[in-house]
């Protein structure tokens, strides 16, 4: 695999020194409108444009110095980006928050005021795409998104700035993602979306991917419910399928569950050998301090961010000890 050496560069100011990507990811928009409301009892349109970037750069402040990048949107996270310790790259979203995902096809927009160039002037290392993605839903649907994904990619290979594309799998027939139905189908939405947006065209150069499994649905996992959907070897084995099949380097995602279950899933991943790249982890990370901003304010935030969001990140970094240097999973030097 040969890559550019602008988009090197790239990649190199968004990993660490062992060439893992250890990022954070606060580009959380319309769902962190919605928690913040709840928390406080009020109706979302009540949350502020000042009090989203208030709260985003307040994690922004008090984490990056234990992450590798942090990823953010135009939207309310610019000046955040500012707050970012010196050792972290950023990436930025380009695609609308909260497009009409409960329509058929969950098809996805970009946001109009936002092209690749201005994320590059924003001073970005990377382009961030989130996809609704499922290799069984409509034939038609899915080409409409892989054109999609196509012309991102070209834009960023022309600007030479890297593109990270994340997919989020979900049942096109409208069953529940988090149930136990869909957590036995998993393992073939996530491979078969990692197979996909690994081929050439898409000039896509870090997958960013849900694990294969849903670690509640384990036997005998630390965070097991009791409804069994695989054995732990089962699991293992679908770690290894969705590796096996990935011609791109690639990070785990924590899709907005928690810590505990966050860690657990990277533990199986290093037990069943896979070489991911790290990760990009967001609401594992700082989401229990929502409703701590949003009753008792921004220094309240902070002094729980200084404390239980730090030993949560530093959970996340330990568990990445069996990660693989994207470089390496792309075969090849380190660079200088």
């Amino acid at each position: 695999m040969s890559i550019s050496p602008g988009k090197l560069k790239h990649l190199k100011a968004l990993s660490n020194k062992d060439g893992i990507i250890a990022a954070a990811a606060m580009d959380q928009r319309g769902s962190l409108q919605k928690a913040l409301a709840s928390a406080r009892g009020v109706d979302a349109k009540t949350i502020t444009p000042e009090m989203m970037a208030e709260f985003k750069t307040a994690v922004v402040r008090v984490l990056t110095p234990h992450a590798s990048a942090i990823l953010l949107d135009p939207e309310f996270g610019l000046e955040a980006a500012k707050a970012r310790a010196s050792n972290a790259g950023l990436l930025l979203a380009y695609e609308e928050s909260g497009y009409d995902n409960t329509q058929p096809g969950r098809l996805p927009d970009l946001l109009p005021h936002v092209s690749a160039q201005r994320i590059v002037d924003w001073g970005a290392n990377a382009v961030k795409i989130l996809l609704y993605y499922s290799p069984f839903d409509d034939p038609g649907v899915n080409d409409v998104k892989h054109a999609f994904i196509e012309r991102i990619g070209a834009e960023c290979e022309a600007l030479q700035i890297a593109f990270f594309c994340e997919f989020v799998g979900y049942d096109p027939k409208g069953g529940n993602e988090k149930g136990l139905e869909f957590a036995k189908i998993k393992p073939q939405v996530v491979i078969g979306s990692m197979q996909e947006f690994s081929k050439p065209q898409y000039r896509i150069d870090v997958l960013k991917v849900e694990v294969p499994i849903n670690a509640e649905f384990v036997e005998n996992s630390s965070v097991y419910k009791g409804e069994k959907a695989y054995t732990r070897a089962e699991a293992l084995g679908h770690f290894r399928r969705a590796a096996e099949v990935a011609k791109k380097p690639f990070i785990y995602l924590s899709a907005g569950v928690g810590n505990a279950q966050f860690v657990e899933s990277l533990a199986m991943a290093s037990e069943a050998g896979t070489d991911y790249s790290g990760v990009l982890c967001g609401r594992a990370t700082w989401k229990d301090g929502m409703p701590i901003y949003a009753t008792k304010g921004v220094k309240a935030l902070e002094d729980w961010l200084s404390d239980q969001g730090v030993k949560n990140i530093s959970a996340v970094n330990a568990a990445l000890k069996g990660a693989t240097p994207w470089f390496k999973k792309m075969g090849i030097p380190a660079p200088a």
